[in-house]
């Protein structure tokens, strides 16, 4: 009862009721354990990485101020995007987001915490890092930002704000409430030295 564990049950049937750019849109018809068959609509998702850079000298984070149009707000966020380059290395994808976003580097790397963000009607799996050491570093050679992301902002802000800004309801962002949560948790419990490493196995990821 303790952890996760792998489970599918048996899928009678799968369609795709629409395709977009990142995901689908999909239904599947479902065997339950008890001989019910059901019907579960979800969307596909492949995957993210998120980034908590935290500057230990002057206990800041590096966060973002970026437009979300579903939810109609500009949220407080962290460095974070998809897992989108076929065959690239988790961290190397978080560390490539760090440097596109907010041009920063860090040298040393840690797993902070990894979460499914919707289960219940969404199959994103998300890693976030923990990034310290950090240093300025230029965005790579040809990228350039778009969409949303041309009118981000970013900006060092205080880990003790954050935290009071996410208790109170005022900063909501998955990555960003999970991110910085799970730091305050590590630090105050003495277990930053025994968080997992940069490479550590993800296994939803793998099943």
């Amino acid at each position: 009862m303790r952890v996760d564990e792998p489970m599918k049950w048996p899928v009678r049937g799968r369609e795709v009721l629409a395709s977009g750019k990142v995901t689908s849109f999909v239904e599947e018809q479902v065997d339950t354990p008890s001989g019910e068959l059901i019907t579960r609509q979800f969307i596909t998702h492949p995957g993210a990485v998120a980034v908590v850079a935290w500057q230990e000298a002057t206990d800041q984070i590096a966060v973002l101020r970026q437009y979300r149009h579903p939810v109609g707000l500009e949220l407080v966020e962290i460095p974070a995007g998809l897992l989108d380059v076929e065959g690239e290395d988790f961290v190397l994808s978080a560390q490539r987001e760090l440097a596109e976003e907010v041009e920063l580097a860090a040298d040393r790397w840690d797993v902070l915490v990894d979460i499914l963000t919707t289960p219940g009607s969404s199959a994103e799996s998300l890693r976030i890092y923990l990034a310290r050491e950090v240093r300025p570093a230029p965005r790579p050679d040809g990228f350039v930002l778009a969409g949303e992301e041309a009118h981000m902002t970013w900006a060092w802000v205080s880990r003790q704000d954050l935290v009071d800004q996410i208790l109170a309801g005022r900063c909501q962002s998955p990555s960003l409430v999970a991110g910085v949560l799970a730091l305050e948790t590590a630090r105050l419990s003495g277990r930053l030295a025994g968080l997992r490493p940069a490479d550590a196995p993800w296994p939803v990821r793998e099943s």
